[in-house]
């Protein structure tokens, strides 16, 4: 998302027209849902998707009118084959795609979306606003917390307060608010700078985590094997709170190279009211892991709050496909999908 807005501002700075399609609703097995994004240009390129395929295919049609006609609308798609307004889709399901077409050299328009790329790495909430009034939309706005939403009304503000969650939310009536979440305060501290750490940092970035690793071993915490890590953490797995305070928004990957290096971040991690904890390992080890804690309450919390095995059970084995399995599990609880 952090490159699309950075192309969107870059466009716009240079005078040249564009166009928005945001999935704001879908349901059913639809390809992308709400919060897919796609840009049209100009010069009729695109960045970014909404599905591809039919979806994408007539977006695209429906994005060169919202151009031609400096307007915005919605489009509703019908994805099922069964009904006779279909798309040629047999995934089935409901889209609906927003266009909202922005002017070159529009200054508002500019500082929105460099002030959204602004807040990658920055470790706060905020959420893209969308005001959709009859017939297209109003305005769009970034709010911030602790900041307020910016580039609309205080009437606006009332009407979206309650409605800053961790998902997507569309509200119905006249005007309606599609009000999506940008990006978030928490750190997925990634402790380790191994094999596995390598390729999950990357991965984490490109779905809008901010990691930061934590290493002992000073050659494996460089900016040239974590480029994307929001921070780089030299110290010592014994006493982490020297270096670091935990929140109950960030997480924490316990990935070191040693049994010892996890069991002694594991310990400490506990003590923190972190969102999220996982653990590499095979049961057995996790086990004896557990064995160590110094007392019954601190082994039943360890099997009760933290993941492990760590990561989605789509038996990946190479260091890339545990990365993706972290990655999916991290998206998973982010999205208010586990209860630990």
């Amino acid at each position: 998302m952090k490159e699309l807005f950075a192309r969107m501002a870059d466009a716009l700075r240079n005078g040249e027209d564009l166009v928005l399609c945001s999935i704001i609703a879908s349901s059913g097995s639809s390809p992308r849902g709400a919060g897919a994004k796609m840009a049209l240009f100009a010069d009729g390129s695109t960045y970014g998707t909404v599905g591809g395929g039919a979806v994408e295919y007539e977006s695209i049609k429906l994005a060169k009118k919202a151009m031609a006609e400096k307007s915005a609308f919605t489009a509703g798609f019908n994805l099922s084959k069964n009904q006779t307004a279909d798309i040629g889709m047999i995934c089935g399901g409901q889209v609906t795609v927003y266009f909202q077409f922005f002017s070159g050299g529009d200054a508002s328009a500019i500082r929105l979306f460099d002030r959204i790329v602004s807040l990658f790495g920055m470790q706060k909430n905020s959420w893209l606003v969308t005001r959709i009034g009859n017939g297209g939309a109003n305005r769009t706005g970034l709010y911030v917390e602790g900041q307020g939403l910016l580039n609309m009304d205080e009437t606006d503000e009332s009407a979206v307060s309650g409605l800053l969650k961790s998902r997507s939310v569309l509200t119905g009536g006249d005007p309606s608010y599609y009000v999506e979440p940008v990006t978030t305060a928490g750190v997925v501290y990634v402790f380790g700078g191994g094999h596995v750490s390598q390729q999950l940092v990357p991965v984490l970035a490109r779905v809008g985590f901010s990691a930061a690793v934590f290493e002992d071993r000073p050659e494996f915490c460089t900016k040239e094997l974590f480029p994307d890590a929001v921070r780089l953490i030299h110290g010592d797995f014994m006493n982490i709170f020297e270096q670091i305070a935990v929140t109950d928004r960030d997480y924490a990957v316990i990935v070191t190279r040693g049994h010892q290096a996890d069991y002694d971040v594991l310990r400490q991690m506990l003590m923190t009211d972190a969102a999220y904890i996982g653990m590499i390992g095979s049961r057995h080890k996790i086990a004896a892991t557990y064995d160590r804690l110094p007392d019954e309450a601190a082994r039943k919390e360890a099997r009760e709050r933290v993941h492990a095995p760590i990561g989605l059970p789509i038996g990946g084995e190479t260091p890339a496909e545990i990365a993706i399995s972290i990655a999916g599990e991290l998206i998973a609880q982010r999205a208010g999908l586990y209860n630990k």
